[in-house]
């Protein structure tokens, strides 16, 4: 019986976490400032304290490649939806476009990128 109940989390874990609430971008700014660049990202997650909240974003590149990254240390459940911004992320000559993607501390890097033009 003990081994049943142990299968039963261990299926039904995985897909609790599934159905968690993926953090949304739902504004990102780009600025430059010399040779480097700035991003103010607006993110709005059901954050529910420790267990469960918005911990990062990320700059990449059209390739995938991550150009920055902004933590998040704590919840913001009583601050929603949250900016938060990076400075000195350092951009490729040439590029008119990256992309924003957001992580919880559950789900993992959400889909989709937010794409933001440089200009």
């Amino acid at each position: 019986m003990k081994q049943i109940a142990v299968l039963l989390i261990a299926l039904i874990a995985p897909a609790s976490a599934a159905l968690a609430d993926a953090p949304e971008i739902v504004a990102a700014q780009a600025s430059q400032r010399g040779d480097s660049w700035s991003f103010d990202v607006t993110i709005k997650h059901p954050d529910t304290g420790w267990d469960h909240y918005a911990d990062g974003w990320r700059v990449l590149d059209a390739d995938g490649a991550e150009l920055g990254l902004r933590t998040l240390f704590h919840p913001h459940e009583h601050e929603q939806p949250f900016t938060r911004s990076l400075s000195g992320v350092a951009i490729p000559k040439g590029t008119t476009q990256v992309f924003i993607q957001a992580r919880d501390n559950v789900t993992g890097w959400a889909e989709p990128l937010y794409a933001v033009p440089l200009k």
